[in-house]
């Protein structure tokens, strides 16, 4: 039964005007598209975070090159900034022990939990604090320290904004000018609603404006069925208890053993592995081997926009993300590597000793090798088709197609 309240909201969201930008959001957009603000004068914010491709790359790299020379590779695909308004602060949240009378057993506790933060591992706690990593990596902006970004920031046409901003003394330090910097990025990607428009074919299904076709309700089933996709376990696609649209991640983190990616530079290194939660780039977990492997849960919104998926790029496409995640133990040997004797390479990229945190217990990943899928080759094309109603600008896709003279399916 549609719940009235429901449609209500979402056709709010669907009909509210943008809003003008304060000055500090203005600020920020300039920052957001100045590349000389880096090292190379080539590498703004946009160019690994692209506006026409839900702020993402724009092409199919595993990682994106920066650096001064603009010739080093990082070790991680680069993340979409939409929909990141509502994450909270990275915490790790105590056990949780049930009531048995809740329906839980005596002394049943539910492991610590880590959420929320930004980057592939939390490590930059908010929004704010995401923009100081790509500023100072040697892979990416590559300034040397703070005070290269003050002479930069002084040299830049807009320099007298930040007094306007946030006062005198705005560019008087370099504390001082990082923290205007910080908080002007953070402020354009909250008030632009390029970030979170909130119009995709799924939010005018929510308002009543859009029919799903059979073959994307079909996936929607499958996207909730617990012993099926099972995907809103992690990606909830309800909206929430005061109506606000669904973002499709419950910002917690997971290890799904995503394969080893040797298009990376850095996974040429067989003593080198990216751990997520426990390093190397995040420093403050790396004693907690139970949060080895575990990289935060996306967002799906305009997942089916991106070029490549995980934290390590392995996947170009959708629906082999799909596949992998109803074959990962089914059919393990089209996934990973091979030991010389022709076994499989089980979850190649992680060490043997941090393995614990793997999810093998939930579907779709309850299914052992020799076993039929959780998902047939119908069903992963259904449930793709169901993510695509998740892309954003629907309206506006609409309009362009029909004004192409087709009307669309």
């Amino acid at each position: 039964m549609v719940n009235p309240a429901v449609v209500q909201a979402a056709a709010a969201r669907l009909d509210a005007p943008p809003r003008p930008l304060s000055p500090m959001a203005q600020l920020g957009r300039k920052l957001f598209f100045d590349p000389g603000l880096s090292a190379s004068g080539r590498m703004a914010c946009a160019f690994c975070h692209n506006p026409d491709h839900a702020y993402a790359p724009g092409n199919a790299l595993p990682a994106q090159f920066g650096g001064p020379g603009m010739n080093l590779q990082g070790s991680r695909a680069t993340p979409s900034l939409t929909y990141l308004e509502r994450t909270p602060r990275f915490i790790i949240r105590p056990p949780v022990r049930f009531d048995p009378d809740e329906g839980g057993t005596p002394k049943a506790a539910r492991p610590a939990v880590p959420e929320g933060g930004m980057d592939w591992d939390g490590r930059a706690a908010s929004l704010p604090d995401q923009a100081s990593g790509p500023l100072f990596d040697p892979r990416e902006m590559a300034n040397r320290d703070g005070t290269v970004v003050l002479a930069r920031l002084k040299a830049t046409p807009y320099a007298n904004e930040f007094t306007a901003v946030f006062g005198a003394g705005a560019l008087d330090s370099q504390e001082a000018a990082l923290s205007s910097v910080y908080q002007a990025l953070a402020r354009f990607q909250i008030e632009d609603r390029s970030f979170h428009t909130y119009d995709s074919k799924f939010d005018y299904y929510l308002a009543g404006r859009a029919q799903l076709s059979a073959r994307e309700l079909r996936g929607l089933k499958l996207f909730n069925d617990p012993q099926k996709g099972n995907c809103a376990a992690c990606h909830p696609d309800r909206p929430t208890k005061n109506r606000l649209a669904p973002v499709f991640t419950d910002y917690e983190f997971e290890a799904l053993a995503a394969p080893r990616n040797r298009a990376l530079a850095a996974d040429g290194d067989p003593a080198y592995f990216d751990e997520g939660l426990c390093g190397p780039a995040r420093k403050d977990l790396i004693e907690r081997p139970e949060y080895c492997g575990l990289f935060k849960t996306p967002t799906l919104r305009n997942v089916a926009k991106r070029q490549v998926f995980f934290h390590n790029g392995v996947f170009r496409s959708l629906q082999d993300v799909v596949r992998f995640y109803v074959e990962r133990e089914t059919r393990p040997e089209k996934w990973y590597s091979l030991h010389g004797d022709g076994t499989v390479m089980m979850y190649d990229d992680l060490p043997p000793g941090h393995r614990a945190g793997i999810d093998g217990s939930d579907a779709p990943f309850n299914r052992r090798r020799g076993e039929a899928p959780a998902l047939d080759e119908q069903e992963i094309q259904d449930l793709v088709a169901f993510l695509e109603t998740l892309t954003d600008g629907y309206s506006r896709n609409q309009t362009i197609t029909a004004a192409a003279g087709n009307p669309g399916k």
